[in-house]
């Protein structure tokens, strides 16, 4: 019930936002014969699970069981875009220290046939280093900004997603390192999970969290989001088959990033033939014979009818 409402609620963005601005909208065409599904898997204690077969799978599109076409579970090189966010609110608390301190731990996991690309934003999004760069230039490239201006988070999010798109390769995802504020994109945080979903970006949120933030010694409260933020943030991160966490320690910043590439290599490639019918489709993804597992993957994609209409 709650996935159909969710469903529901994004198809009503996208129609919304296309009658807008069309050209915008990124979908699956009717010559497109294939969806590719990037699928982690977790057990309740949260630990990927890494041993899973085709078999071990059931996907259902709009409710209705697909054949799963190709599948892939090899562990792979990644295409991380990192985006960072440098507006006005990050400059508080010492929250671009502990920007750069993430992104380092990041760094540290990542291994040199890994590609990662940095960008920042804040009223606009701007590309700092290009994919490929060593971890030098990223952490440079970081050192390079100030804090300033307003915030355009779900916007930011979505231009680099569809940016990330066009890159080769299906172990990709867009990480955030932001305070969680947006004051001033066009996009809202379902239209934004409908274009991250469409293209098979998954976005992992972090949330920067400083000492002095939770001492109450800032003006703004990364933890103190209301509870309809976080619940935004949370659902734009799910939606897209990704996550959200709050980095509030050293300790807690080097164990999300961990556990944020170590998700990103190992998790399985599903592809299946999508339903020609226009519109929004639903899609979910669940483990046949172990059933306690705990499975993320986008949450739907979106076939345009032909140009005359049919």
């Amino acid at each position: 019930m709650l996935h159909a409402l969710i469903g529901t609620f994004i198809v009503t963005s996208i129609a919304t936002a296309s009658a807008q601005d069309p050209a915008s909208r990124p979908i699956f065409r009717r010559s497109v014969d294939r969806v590719t599904v990037s699928t982690m898997v977790r057990d309740r204690y949260g630990r990927p699970i890494t041993d899973l077969t085709r078999d071990d799978f059931q996907l259902l599109d709009s409710g209705q069981a697909r054949q799963i076409t190709e599948f892939r579970s090899e562990a792979m090189s990644l295409t991380v875009a990192l985006l960072v966010d440098f507006s006005g609110s990050m400059g508080l608390a010492d929250r671009r220290e502990a920007s750069r301190s993430i992104a380092t731990d990041l760094m540290r996991w990542l291994t040199p046939q890994d590609r990662v690309g940095l960008f920042a934003f804040d009223k606009r999004l701007r590309e700092l280093v290009p994919f490929g760069s060593d971890s030098n230039a990223i952490l440079d490239g970081l050192g390079s900004m100030r804090p300033f201006g307003v915030t355009s988070l779900f916007d930011a999010i979505a231009d680099t997603g569809q940016m990330l798109a066009s890159t080769a390769g299906t172990h990709r995802a867009v990480i955030v390192l932001t305070d969680g504020v947006d004051n001033a994109s066009k996009l809202t945080p379902a239209r934004v999970s409908a274009i991250a979903s469409s293209v098979d970006v998954p976005v992992y949120l972090v949330i920067v969290s400083p000492p002095l933030d939770r001492a109450g010694q800032a003006e703004l409260n990364d933890t103190s989001l209301d509870a309809t933020e976080q619940n935004r943030l949370a659902d734009l991160a799910r939606w897209t088959g990704g996550q959200s966490f709050v980095a509030s320690s050293p300790e807690r910043s080097r164990a999300v990033t961990r556990e944020i590439v170590t998700e990103l290599r190992h998790q399985y490639v599903i592809v299946f033939t999508p339903d020609p019918r226009p519109g929004w489709h639903g899609i979910e993804i669940k483990t046949l014979r172990k059933k306690d597992l705990i499975v993320r993957a986008r949450s739907g994609y979106i076939v345009e009818g032909r140009p005359d209409g049919n």
